[in-house]
């Protein structure tokens, strides 16, 4: 029997302490279509899809699925109903391989009651080639990039053979060329008459992929339209109730200093020979492809891990840097790449994630100095508008976007300058966006040095000073920002072009 709608939500609301995250939303999904559902980070959009896949209970409202009302008790219960997800933070099991991550619970049973591994590697494999990955089904998966992780993620939602499939931003880690292999993937999968939900910061994406767009606004819904109807500027605007004039926010500095250089830096297999400085009041931004060394490099001069050759020097003096104290008390912070695994201490309070990489500063004989702590956090929810209801919230309860801002916090308070920030607005709405590009002019301006690592080319032009080019390991090339373009940062990301200006200014 066919449906008109595969899914319909009706007057759906879902409370959690000091927050209303959805407030008696609706949600229509037609069969056989890419629903996207767009909306700042905290609008409700990530809690309607865990409502969905059983892992919050709604407190009111009701769920049909192919025409008839379903109470979802759990993820179990989701995708025996013919619903899966992947998604946006990545929680595999490390330990395990790709094919025991795809199938766990799932996996081919022998004769003896044990597992089938040689049936179990043959079923992975034909899926993966189902889905174009190219990726070994027997490798572990501590040992794959963060993008790979997110193909498996990817992978395991198609293998359940799902009526409706939720994507919550699958392509924030992978490459523009694993994009488009998933915007194939998803073509298929609706010609063949599934339904995607598909949840992305990514304006592009949605009008290349998607057929219809629901846009939710501080947990309440604001409107469903055709994709091919509605402009990327109303969208904005119906998303954030306000219009962006400027999504860059970017002012001329004036650059002093050489803050930070480093001197042909080496590690097998990471990074060979790299070597960059940056000013105070500049915003240096390296750009490159996936793989291509930019998180390992920065980490080594952060001093998370070691290098075989280089030096790295701080207002001129070389300096020797073995771990992330020795960073710290050199006046330099690091935003890690992925919040979840590097980042946030998931059961601990806004409060205590914010002051943590400040600590000593706090201690007034043998306490700490709470009165000062609550002062300082406080400041840095105005000053970042950071939406939680209090000090006291557990992190883990807050939108990704906010659970960023908290991050950044963490490290303006040890008061740095040199800030290493390792892709800031992943995951981040547009609004949310417009806000940290706002604060980083602001911190270069107060005369903080600053490198961004970003995946996102209009984010590199429009941010960056200088920018840096990476391809697998090597420097390719150095632009100013009036030289550089989409197509020359490509050109040296994927190593068409020989390196230019190799020395850095």
């Amino acid at each position: 029997m066919a449906y008109e709608n595969i899914l319909e939500v009706e007057h759906l609301s879902k409370r959690f302490p000091g927050v209303v995250a959805l407030d008696d939303v609706e949600l229509r999904v037609k069969t056989g279509t890419v629903h996207a559902l767009m909306g700042e980070n905290g609008a409700g959009k990530s809690t309607l899809m865990k409502v969905l896949n059983g892992m919050y209970k709604p407190d009111s409202g009701v769920i049909r699925f192919k025409g008839e009302p379903i109470t979802i008790q759990d993820t179990r219960s989701a995708i025996l109903n013919g619903i899966s997800m992947i998604h946006q933070e990545l929680s595999p099991i490390p330990q395990m391989t790709v094919a025991e991550n795809i199938f766990l619970g799932r996996e081919p049973i022998g004769p003896l009651g044990l597992i089938n591994y040689k049936r179990l590697k043959e079923m992975t494999q034909e899926l993966l080639d189902r889905l174009s990955i190219r990726i070994d089904p027997s490798v572990k998966v501590v040992n794959l990039s963060v993008a790979n992780i997110q193909l498996i993620e990817i992978a395991k939602a198609i293998s359940y053979n799902a009526d409706l499939i939720i994507m919550d931003e699958p392509t924030s880690a992978i490459t523009e060329r694993e994009v488009e292999d998933l915007f194939k993937i998803i073509r298929a999968l609706r010609d063949g008459g599934k339904s995607i939900i598909y949840i992305t910061h990514k304006m592009d994406e949605v009008f290349h992929i998607a057929d219809y767009v629901t846009i939710f606004r501080d947990g309440k819904y604001i409107g469903t339209d055709k994709a091919d109807s509605i402009t990327k500027q109303v969208l904005i605007e119906k998303m954030v109730g306000r219009a962006l004039d400027e999504m860059f926010y970017k002012e001329k500095t004036k650059v002093g200093e050489v803050m930070l250089e480093a001197r042909n830096l080496t590690k097998t297999g990471q990074f060979e020979d790299v070597s960059f400085k940056v000013h105070r009041g500049e915003i240096l931004g390296i750009s490159g492809l996936m793989g291509a060394g930019r998180t390992e490099l920065l980490e080594n001069v952060f001093g998370i891990t070691s290098r075989e050759s280089g030096a790295v020097l701080v207002k001129g003096k070389e300096v020797r840097i073995k771990s992330p104290a020795d960073a710290i008390r050199h006046g330099m912070a690091l935003l890690t790449e992925d919040r979840k695994l590097t980042g946030l201490y998931q059961m601990l309070s806004v409060r205590d994630n914010m002051y943590i990489a400040n600590i000593r500063s706090y201690i007034r004989l043998l306490s700490l100095d709470f009165k000062k702590i609550r002062m300082d956090c406080e400041s840095q929810v105005r000053k970042l508008r950071i939406k939680t209801p209090s000090l006291q919230q557990t992190i883990r309860n807050l939108s990704g976007g906010n659970q960023q801002k908290v991050l950044i916090s963490r490290w303006l308070l040890t008061d740095p300058e040199i800030l290493i920030l390792d892709e800031p607005t992943r995951g981040i709405d547009v609004g949310a966006k417009a806000e940290i590009h706002r604060l980083m002019t602001e911190l270069a301006k107060a005369g903080k040095a600053i490198i961004m690592i970003s995946s996102e080319l209009p984010e590199i032009l429009g941010m960056s000073d200088r920018i840096l080019v990476m391809h697998e390991g090597r420097k390719t090339g150095e632009l100013a920002r009036e030289e550089a373009t989409q197509e020359k940062i490509m050109n040296l990301a994927t190593g068409e072009v020989e390196a230019i200006a190799a020395n850095g200014q």
